[in-house]
């Protein structure tokens, strides 16, 4: 038996002393966490032993439960922010609200105008889609929705996104598993 499968098999043996119908919600659980997420939530539900495809599924639910509490937050974040805005009235006029202006303008950091600049070229498709190979699931559907995508195309998308990566990552840790290892 190589190193690998014995770590594989020693990591099943653990995984073993969890009841049956509590695994896939461990492997939900995993999937909810930033960075985590559905991709290696699936990853540790296979190698654990559970079948790939409860392990893809139970991921993937995670991933976009946690990814939909997000966007409620974020959306009534926002909403109380552009409220709060509006109500606001000017009290001066002239050079001291354009330095305001340019002050506004200046406080934006450098990673949020690159994921600005990404958006306008990918749009929320292929930011959703492509986001989590640099970012977090969570961390793109916040940004999309405190920037005033709607909270409904947002989570499509999330939801795209989120069923591909764990297809993809499902899949290919099982033909690994299953093929090169062979447990």
């Amino acid at each position: 038996m190589d190193p690998i499968e014995q770590l594989v098999r020693g990591f099943q043996d653990l995984v073993a002393y969890v009841p049956e119908l509590v695994q896939p919600f461990v492997v939900m659980l995993a999937g909810a966490v930033p960075f985590v997420e559905g991709e290696l939530a699936a990853l540790v539900g296979i190698v654990g032993g559970i079948n790939p495809i409860v392990a893809g599924i139970f991921a993937a639910v995670g991933n976009f439960v946690s990814v939909l509490l997000v966007v409620l937050v974020t959306s009534r974040a926002r909403t109380a922010v552009v409220d709060r805005r509006a109500a606001r009235v000017p009290v001066t006029v002239g050079a001291v609200n354009a330095a305001e202006d340019f002050a506004a303008e200046k406080s934006e950091s450098k990673g949020r105008a690159k994921f600005k600049r990404w958006v306008i070229r990918f749009g929320v498709p292929g930011a959703s889609i492509l986001g989590p190979l640099a970012i977090p699931t969570q961390f793109t559907s916040a940004m999309l929705v405190a920037g005033g995508t709607p909270r409904a195309w947002v989570l499509l998308w999330q939801a795209v996104a989120i069923a591909i990566w764990t297809t993809v990552s499902t899949v290919s840790v099982w033909a690994a598993l299953t093929f090169l290892v062979g447990v």
